[in-house]
């Protein structure tokens, strides 16, 4: 929606729902009206686009048998006339339950009303009539149909359980309606409606409440968002329900693809409204790659292509709405300490039997691997160090080299050293700087003479002359060269093709990004995986500026290393969120510019993980987001392709995505980034 701000989360394909449990008096509709209004209004005032009630919320759901009193059903219409009118200066769609007389018969139904019109009605469709439910005593089931038109508050309007609500100006916001126990049978109705492309499933309940039912209900929900690749909204009846033989709850439960994004105080004794921004790109992101999705939809297509769609224009607020759903800063790194703990353990497995496998196959017992005393040589030797245990064979047998070249620090050299010594591999070191000068003599470089030319040349002989080295080692010792470097490089193109750090045997770490490399060496800290001396080391390695120490720093007083790799390709936790969200989603640049801005603006703003202290907590301004994101999509769309293309084989670890051309990701090395960069420059502003 490009005339709203930046800043409104309806601009880049949000929508905030709300699901109402008000206080109802059993059949008294004249009150459960006006307090279903209240609600109502506080939900448009909150910016909501859909407010969702529970089941037969107008009329009360325990009215039993004075559901076929007269005097109840004129009450209902007569409260469904003033909610209808009363809508027409509420800026959000309702979806009410009432008891709707026609065809001779009544109906348990969930109506939609905005703008001061009834939009369709959807009859229950499976009355349940066991245990304490007696419903098919009062109702017909949806069907008993024998129209697909009826009249509500004076006009004819769309009737069944076949209704898909579409809205014309929210891309991707379709929603259904059933009730309660439609959700609860081996093919709901709301299974059909997401395949012909309902992405916002509604339930209006009454269900009322026995132990454990409240958890059945929550995984109910939260699967059938899972399963359906769509928000999946839940509002049950709730106080002021009559207690005669049942007592109820009142969940109410707002889901978006497996996880629960809120839910509403349970018992509570006064009325609650709880809201959600749902992602609607993520939902159609999910849906157009999976393609078991769509042919489940061929499958079902002749009761598919008998869904009707009725167009709707939701009040989509034109005032910005901020976005109060927290955007995850670290997309790979969750920020809950046992969920981290968790994803680095299975993380580590994985890396493990990928290599443990490998080595298996081939009949190889040793690796030869390069220590550089950063971040992903430390994480690729403890992955071959804990191959070698889950092997039975010695750690002797990971042969590893430290190998310094001309900008190679003092603190780096020394954590290698340590490192190799505390996990007990074979440790050597091999000085470069020799056959890398004799390499810039041969290629007639001034370097070689002393001068200070530090250009590309000058990085790759030194990155080419330690692989070539680790491939020969291979060949002397009968081992694989194990490669170390990460997902976020091979993005960036970080990494020197060829006879260089791009080249392995066997990588370990090429689906693994940047900011997850920390923490899983951190893990192996907190969990003691390797004892104190090690643990001490690799504390001091999680603490060193990320280089690729190619190039000597020129500044006599410096303490650090003379080339940082973030000053050049931009921060890792900033370029691996928005990895994330191109590869994993395949959204445009100005979204995921937004969604940088809203994780990345303000430290204040949702959860770090522990592990980063608050003096190490940055954050970054919109044009500074813009600035990198243009970096990234320049360099992971246009110039490093080629690279990817030909990686050698490494385990896939994460649903967010790896860059082999076998496992994940296949794009052309000759691709125009302009596209990109056309839409970032036009839709995100400079300031």
């Amino acid at each position: 929606m490009p005339d709203l701000a930046f800043e409104s989360l309806y601009r880049h394909g949000f929508a905030r729902v709300a699901v109402a449990v008000p206080r109802v008096r059993v059949a008294d509709p004249a009150y459960n009206v006006e307090e279903t209004l209240l609600l109502a209004c506080q939900a448009a005032d909150a910016g909501a686009v859909l407010t969702v009630f529970p089941e037969l919320g107008l009329s009360s759901y325990t009215s039993d048998d004075l559901f076929h009193q007269d005097a109840l059903t004129d009450a209902v219409e007569a409260a469904l006339g003033r909610l209808v009118a009363a809508s027409a200066d509420i800026d959000t769609v309702l979806v009410v339950g009432a008891p709707v007389r026609a065809q001779g018969r009544l109906f348990n139904c969930a109506i939609a009303v905005s703008g001061g019109v009834v939009l369709g009605a959807a009859p229950k469709s499976y009355l349940p009539n066991y245990r304490e439910f007696y419903e098919k005593r009062q109702f017909a089931a949806a069907r008993e149909n024998l129209a697909n038109q009826i009249t509500i508050a004076g006009r004819r309007v769309p009737f069944g359980a076949d209704l898909l609500f579409t809205a014309t100006n929210l891309d991707g916001f379709v929603f259904h309606l059933e009730i309660c126990e439609d959700g609860w049978v081996p093919l709901p109705p709301s299974g059909f409606a997401a395949l012909a492309g309902a992405t916002v499933l509604v339930n209006l309940s009454a269900s009322n409440i026995v132990i454990g039912k409240a958890d059945y209900r929550r995984a109910l929900c939260t699967s059938h968002s899972a399963r359906y690749l769509a928000a999946y909204l839940y509002s049950a009846a709730g106080h002021g329900e009559s207690t005669t033989d049942m007592a109820w709850d009142g969940q109410a439960l707002i889901c978006e693809n497996g996880d629960l994004l809120t839910e509403g105080e349970r018992f509570a004794d006064h009325p609650q409204l709880i809201t959600a921004d749902l992602d609607l790109p993520r939902l159609a992101a999910d849906r157009l790659r999976t393609t078991s999705f769509a042919d489940n939809v061929h499958d079902h297509r002749d009761h598919l292509v008998r869904l009707r769609r009725i167009e709707i224009e939701l009040p989509v607020p034109t005032t910005t709405v901020e976005l109060r759903r927290e955007i995850p800063r670290f997309p790979y790194v969750p920020a809950d300490p046992t969920a981290r703990n968790e994803r680095c353990a299975e993380v580590h497995h994985i890396q493990v039997e990928g290599l443990s496998t490998r080595l298996r196959a081939t009949g190889i017992q040793r690796v030869v691997i390069g220590v550089s005393g950063g971040l992903d040589s430390t994480q690729a030797l403890i992955v071959a160090a804990k191959t070698m245990d889950r092997l039975g064979l010695p750690r002797t047998n990971v042969l590893a080299y430290t190998m310094p070249g001309f900008a190679t620090g003092a603190r780096t050299r020394n954590d290698a050293h340590r490192l190799m010594r505390a996990l007990g591999v074979s440790a050597a070191e091999i000085d470069i700087r020799p056959s890398a000068t004799q390499m810039l003599r041969d290629l007639n470089h001034p370097a070689a003479d002393g001068v200070r030319q530090y250009d590309i040349t000058y990085e790759n002989v030194q990155a080419g002359e330690r692989t070539a080295h680790l491939f020969r080692l291979a060949n002397q010792h009968n081992a694989l060269v194990v490669g170390t470097g990460d997902l976020s490089e091979l993005a960036l193109g970080w990494c020197t093709f060829g006879v260089g750090d791009h080249m392995a045997h066997y990588s370990v770490n090429a689906s693994v990004p940047k900011t997850l490399i920390k923490y899983l060496i951190a893990w192996a800290v907190d969990t003691d995986q390797f004892g104190a001396d090690a643990g001490e080391v690799l504390a001091s390695i999680l603490q060193t500026e990320i280089s690729p120490e190619l190039i000597p720093t020129t500044d006599s007083d410096a303490t650090g290393p003379g080339q940082s790799s973030e000053a050049t390709v931009g921060p890792y936790e900033l370029q691996d969120l928005h990895l994330y969200n191109l590869l994993r989603f395949g959204y445009r640049p100005s979204r995921i510019a937004y969604l940088a801005w809203q994780a990345w603006s303000d430290t204040a703003r949702g959860s770090w993980p522990d592990l980063i202290p608050a003096d190490q907590r940055n954050a970054y301004d919109l044009p500074t987001i813009k600035h990198w994101l243009a970096e990234f999509l320049r360099r992971f769309i246009q110039t490093s392709q080629f690279k990817r293309s030909t990686l050698p084989n490494a385990p896939k670890v994460g649903s967010g995505g790896s860059l082999s051309p076998r496992g994940d990701w296949r794009a052309p090395s000759d691709a125009s980034a302009a596209a990109w960069l056309d839409e970032l420059a036009r839709n995100v502003p400079d300031r």
